[in-house]
């Protein structure tokens, strides 16, 4: 035995013996577990990765719990997401020497993304509800340790990416095969799927947007697997994951996975960036259109008409006739956000504020019988949130900081010369983008669930432009005399 072992053998021998006699005169027992927990405390710095499994694996099965009426939180996953990052910064201060941070700073997606939380500060203290909005950016510093450093840590060794995914995915197919079987005791009925969810999901939406997020990950493993009985179960488990897609019945997730394919299909062709730029051009030509002499009107809808169906035929024409509850709920509240942006276009209103601001800048014309809004429920479409609370300044540093992360992906895909970082590029860009399609109609980056794999996604495209790097150093190295 080494001096450096022998000194921790007797350190702990030590803190051991004194625990003991502090507990027998404290009457205390439970003082003897300290120097246990100082062991795993250590050993998980050492070894972060065994955390962030765990957190992985919570993903989809995590809950909400309210401590009070104005206190929640997601359970295990956000004090997990804590105890991860708390581990990265001890794993990081341990091996400062080695460098393990090398290359991260150098990605223009590092940057864009520090230069977002900036910014999150800067809106926080111009915001209308400080302290609403502080809560915020504290929350996104460990969603950052934990889906952002932690990753770049382990993804490093290319096999902790490889059981990054496996983990997640086993445990989302997990709870898609409990969630069928429950679904079949309501005999897959529409009005049923948000019972068949509980307690793990709020509602159909989360689970198939988490879902349709899972489904590239299953087909890169597909392709990169070995012909024999593994790649022919995938296709079977494929099946099972596109059947529950079906079964969730909800629109948004399906448009997802079209645009999924479509990106995909882009990306091949070297054509993703200019997909992206001509979406919003067309985004905000639609836009202008819609503002210009008040065109919006010509949508508003009649009161007693909107309503919610328990029939899914019924609530998909609703929906194209601009009947469906929560479409004409969408448009009475775009139209509120669009409204707000012009008193606060700088800084926006802060973060975590559109709930508290928008109903006096709504039209009665567009109101429906659930805008009491009595769970302070968000915008629905995460690029308005942005403006309405961040500024303008906060939705373009988001516009091209998307925009850079699918041109990061289409790059990785196509410079990258081993199969897994190809596989790796492709799926964290159509990912990302099929995020951007669902949130055109959604908030969810600001949920666990949601924003801990669109993190992930870019994580997964800053360690793939170091390998990039890397890479092209080693050509470099071997081509020199």
């Amino acid at each position: 035995m080494d001096r450096l072992a022998l000194n921790r053998f007797w350190g702990f021998g030590i803190l051991f013996a004194a625990c003991a006699i502090a507990s027998v005169l404290l009457y205390q027992p439970l003082v003897l577990a300290l120097p246990f927990g100082l062991l795993a405390g250590l050993w998980v710095a050492h070894k972060p990765f065994v955390l962030f499994y765990a957190l992985i694996a919570a993903i989809p099965w995590s809950i909400e719990y309210n401590f009070t009426s104005s206190l929640g939180t997601d359970l295990p996953t956000e004090p997990l997401m804590l105890l991860v990052s708390f581990s990265t910064l001890c794993y990081l201060a341990y091996h400062a020497r080695s460098r393990p941070m090398a290359g991260f700073f150098r990605s223009p997606l590092t940057v864009l993304l520090l230069l977002q939380a900036f910014w999150w500060l800067v809106t926080a203290y111009f915001s209308t509800d400080f302290t609403r909005s502080i809560k915020f950016c504290i929350a996104k510093t460990w969603y950052l340790g934990a889906f952002i450093m932690a990753p770049f840590l382990l993804f490093r060794n290319p096999k902790t990416l490889v059981r990054t995914a496996q983990v997640l995915s086993v445990s989302m197919l997990l709870l898609v095969g409990r969630t069928m079987i429950r679904h079949a005791g309501y005999r897959f009925t529409f009005e049923r799927i948000n019972d068949s969810l509980w307690p793990n999901f709020r509602n159909h939406v989360n689970y198939s947007s988490v879902l349709v997020c899972v489904i590239p990950i299953l087909v890169a493993a597909y392709v990169l697997a070995k012909p024999g009985w593994w790649k022919k179960a995938l296709i079977g488990i494929l099946l099972l994951a596109g059947v529950a897609l079906v079964l969730s019945y909800a629109r948004g997730a399906w448009l997802a996975l079209i645009a999924g394919g479509v990106l995909f299909w882009m990306l091949r062709r070297k054509m993703l960036l200019r997909g992206y730029l001509l979406v919003l051009l067309a985004a905000g030509l639609s836009l202008f259109l819609l503002i210009d002499n008040d065109r919006y009107m010509k949508f508003a809808h009649d009161h007693d008409t909107t309503t919610f169906h328990t029939d899914f035929s019924d609530h998909l024409q609703a929906t194209y006739q601009f009947k469906d509850v929560s479409t004409a709920e969408r448009f009475y509240r775009w139209i509120a956000g669009v409204r707000m942006i012009r008193h606060n276009w700088a800084t926006g209103w802060g973060p975590q504020t559109f709930s508290q601001n928008y109903q006096r800048y709504t039209i009665p014309a567009f109101r429906t019988w659930v805008s009491d809004n009595k769970d302070q429920s968000t915008v629905h479409n995460y690029y308005l949130t942005t403006i309405i609370e961040q500024g303008a300044a906060g939705l373009f540093i988001l516009l091209v900081f998307i925009g850079y992360g699918l041109h990061a992906g289409q790059r990785i895909y196509h410079e990258s010369k081993d199969r897994l970082w190809r596989a790796a590029g492709a799926v964290a860009a159509v990912v990302l983008g099929m995020q951007c399609t669902f949130n055109a109609l959604n908030d969810l980056v600001e949920t666990d669930k949601l924003g801990s794999l669109f993190y992930l996604a870019i994580a997964v495209l800053i360690a793939g432009e170091v390998h990039l790097r890397r890479q092209g150093e080693q050509e470099v190295t071997t081509v020199a005399p």
